[in-house]
């Protein structure tokens, strides 16, 4: 079946051949983009939606999500905007309450999160395991994720639980929960971070999983300058996630690698902690991402064009390389070439914005303005 969106204003391309394009038109047949351009020229399709004049960017790619999980920590919020700091320690709250619930109930949070998600315009999701922390819970969650969404990661390596001995749980995280989990999984991530695994524990995870045939991502430099980044870019890790506290050192080694720089600004807005340094990196070279972070603790938000306004805001980047960020360098987050841009090709992933331009994600903080989702090719709103 095919598609054509008739009488875009602006189409935010993400793609650095094609730019922005005015008075535009995009045919797309089955799940694939299979024209673009002038919409004077553009040919017939079996349906039309017609934009109406406003603009459509490229479906966002939310390439870091906590989304399988159970509980609520809104007094932990409540603490932390009275004046308690964040720590991290919250997440054995969720732990919790995530091994207590039972696969339904998982299964429906997860499906309200998406959901969300896909209403606002992302059409792409990551979602990690990380609230099990025993074998039989950490293969559960993925099994559920894995209902979602084909981008997976294992998060075995999350903190160490209550009591746990943090080399004994290492261990069991490089042995029989990775052997448990990597069937579910895609990927694999681990929180290098004061309080939870230090370099040599996130290395001995990381190489393991890597063993398993698991690609890498990294919670790297979130609380403090740390060994994250440079052990992501060290390991070929497609993605190192937060990057709130760089040095020279690790800006210079993202900018001369692969590795991705995912920001989330969902987690310094939702900590009051200093956001992270978009301008630099980009100034440096380095490729960069946005993401929502989404969990019950430190960031629970499911929008995409909030965080490119946090990043527009408050981390001095632009609204066309925020929105860049959020598709085309969430893909790259997911070593994807096949999403995150509007492009012959590309996935028919698109949403129409009730706009004149793509400015007005930033512009219009908070508004909804997502009129329609293309989906696959289909209008799924």
């Amino acid at each position: 079946m095919s598609l054509l969106i008739a009488n875009i204003g602006e189409l935010f391309t993400a793609d650095t051949e094609l730019g922005v394009l005015h008075d535009a038109a995009v045919v797309t047949d089955d799940d694939r983009i299979v024209w673009i351009g002038p919409n004077s020229q553009a040919p017939q399709a079996d349906e039309r939606l017609d934009a109406g004049g406003r603009a459509v960017v490229p479906g966002f790619v939310d390439s870091h999500a906590h989304l399988v999980f159970s509980g609520d920590r809104s007094a932990e919020f409540d603490a932390r905007m009275s004046g308690e700091p964040y720590t991290g320690g919250g997440i054995r709250t969720t732990v919790a309450a995530t091994r207590a619930a039972s696969d339904d109930a998982l299964r429906a949070n997860a499906a309200r999160l998406t959901g969300e998600m896909l209403a606002q315009g992302t059409t792409t999701w990551e979602i990690k395991s990380g609230y099990g922390l025993t074998v039989a819970d950490e293969a559960r969650s993925l099994r559920i994720a894995a209902e979602f969404t084909a981008e997976t990661t294992y998060l075995g390596a999350h903190t160490v639980p209550a009591g746990a001995d943090p080399d004994e749980y290492t261990a069991l995280a490089c042995g029989p929960m990775l052997d448990a989990c990597a069937p579910h999984a895609k990927w694999a991530d681990v929180f290098c971070e004061r309080g939870a695994f230090d370099g040599d524990q996130a290395r001995a995870v990381l190489t393991a999983s890597a063993d398993a045939g698991l690609a890498l991502r990294v919670h790297a430099n979130q609380l403090t300058a740390g060994p994250g980044v440079r052990l992501a870019v060290e390991l070929g890790a497609a993605s190192a996630d937060h990057c709130t506290h760089l040095t020279d050192a690790d800006v210079d080694a993202l900018a001369n690698s692969a590795t991705v720089a995912t920001l989330l600004p969902g987690a310094e807005f939702s900590t009051r902690s200093p956001y992270p340094d978009a301008r630099r990196l980009i100034d440096a070279g380095a490729a960069v991402a946005l993401a929502t972070d989404c969990n019950p603790g430190s960031s629970f938000t499911s929008s995409m064009a909030f965080c490119i306004a946090l990043a527009v805001r408050e981390m001095r980047m632009t609204p066309a390389e925020a929105l860049a960020a959020a598709t085309a360098g969430g893909a790259k987050a997911l070593r994807r070439s096949d999403i995150g841009r509007v492009s012959v090709g590309a996935r028919a992933d698109l949403a129409v914005l009730d706009a004149p331009s793509h400015v007005h994600l930033a512009y219009r903080p908070g508004t909804p303005l997502v009129k329609a989702v293309v989906h696959d090719g289909d209008v799924v709103r």
